[in-house]
C-alpha cells in the first residue's frame, strides 16, 4: 500500500506490506494534498482504516517544535515489576505509564507529545493480540488501534502520542502481551534546539537490493556498511536537517528478530525499529535523528532494507 498527497504523482515508495493477508498497521506522516486530501493505492483488494493523532502547520503562536533524542528504551514489561516495567499487560485492562520517570527524558523537560515506538511481544508465547491502543492519560479511551498482532509474532509500530496527566500515557491491550516502548524525540513549546517539520515528496533514499554506492545488492546482517548517506542520496534533503522521517521496510530471506536505526557516529542504542521474526516483509515509520547527514542501521539477521523519506526536521 502507498499513501501520498492528492494532486501529486504516485511516488515509487511503499507505506506497508501484507503479503500473507494479515491485519497490519503502520504509522505515516503524510503531506496534505489538494483540499487537504491524501491518495491511497493498493496492489490487491483490501479495506483501509486511517486514524489521526495530530497534524503539522506553519510555525505560529501555540504551535510545537520537535526535539530529537538518541533512541532510548522507556518501558519494558518483561523486566522487574515497576512503573515502567512488569508485569505484562493484562487483557482488556488499561495501564498508565508515567514516562517522565524514565532516565531517557531529562528532568525539567515538559513534553506535550512524544514520538514513540511500541513493540508487543506475545505473552504467553503464541498468544495473538487483537489490537493495542494508546492515548493520553486523563482522556477517554479512543476507538482507534495503534497496532495489531493476530499472528502472535513480535510486532512494532511508531506513534506520536500527546502527553497526558503528569506526562503519562495509557495503554490498552485486547489480549495479554508484553510491551516495549522506545522514544526518539518529543514535541514541546518553541525554545533553543527546537525543530520544525518540512515535507518532501515521498522518495526512496535506500534500497540495498540495488547495486552501487558501495553496496553489492546482497542482504546484510550486523551493522550496515557504509552508513546510509541520506543527504547525499538522490532524495537530497538539506544538510540542515537534524532528523528524518522514514518508512523503513525490511525484506528478509528468513527470520529477522530486529532492526535498529540510529544517528551515525553515536553508539548503537538498545532499542528496535522493527521486527520480522516470521521472515515476512515488515515496515515501520521511524523518526531518526542525525548529526552528519547519515544514519546507521543494524540487522540481527540477514535482510534487505528499504528507506523511504517523507519529511525532515530542521531549525
Amino acid at each position: 500500500m502507498t499513501i501520498w498527497p492528492t494532486g501529486e504523482s504516485q511516488p515509487y515508495v511503499s507505506t506497508m506490506n501484507s503479503p500473507d493477508g494479515r491485519t497490519k498497521a503502520n504509522a505515516a506522516i503524510v503531506p496534505a494534498g489538494y483540499q487537504g486530501s491524501v491518495s491511497v493505492f493498493v496492489t490487491d483488494t483490501t479495506n483501509v482504516i486511517l486514524d489521526i493523532d495530530g497534524y503539522f502547520e506553519p510555525a505560529a503562536s501555540g504551535t510545537y517544535q520537535f526535539y530529537p533524542l538518541t533512541p532510548c528504551r522507556l518501558v519494558d514489561t518483561r523486566g522487574a515489576d515497576g512503573d515502567l516495567g512488569g508485569p505484562s499487560l493484562p487483557a482488556q485492562t488499561p495501564r498508565s505509564f508515567p514516562l517522565l520517570e524514565s532516565s531517557c527524558i531529562s528532568r525539567g523537560i515538559n513534553p506535550l507529545a512524544y514520538s514513540l515506538n511500541f513493540t508487543v511481544v506475545p505473552t504467553p508465547a503464541g498468544q495473538p493480540l487483537g489490537y493495542l491502543s494508546v492515548w493520553p492519560t486523563g482522556e477517554s479511551q479512543p476507538v482507534v488501534s495503534t497496532l495489531n498482532n493476530p499472528t502472535a509474532t513480535v510486532v512494532a509500530n511508531a506513534a506520536i502520542v500527546p502527553a497526558g496527566t503528569g506526562g503519562a500515557i495509557d495503554v490498552y491491550a485486547f489480549d495479554t502481551t508484553d510491551l516495549l516502548i522506545d522514544i526518539d524525540g518529543y514535541f514541546a513549546a518553541p525554545a533553543s534546539g527546537g525543530l520544525s517539520m518540512y515535507t518532501v515528496p515521498p522518495c526512496r533514499v535506500l534500497d540495498t537490493r540495488q547495486m552501487g554506492n558501495g553496496r553489492n545488492g546482497q542482504p546484510f546482517s550486523g551493522t550496515l556498511n557504509p552508513p546510509v548517506n541520506v543527504v547525499g542520496s538522490a532524495c537530497a534533503p538539506p544538510s540542515s536537517a537534524k532528523a528524518y522521517i522514514f518508512n523503513a521496510t525490511a525484506v528478509p530471506p528468513g527470520p529477522m528478530p530486529y532492526l535498529t536505526l540510529w544517528p551515525d557516529g553515536e553508539q548503537q542504542p538498545v532499542v528496535s525499529t522493527l521486527n520480522a521474526y516470521d521472515g515476512f516483509i515488515t515496515s515501520n515509520m521511524a523518526i531518526v535523528p542525525t548529526t552528519n547527514g547519515s544514519i546507521d542501521a543494524y540487522a540481527y539477521a540477514l535482510t534487505q532494507l528499504i528507506l523511504d523519506i517523507s519529511g525532515y526536521f530542521a531549525p
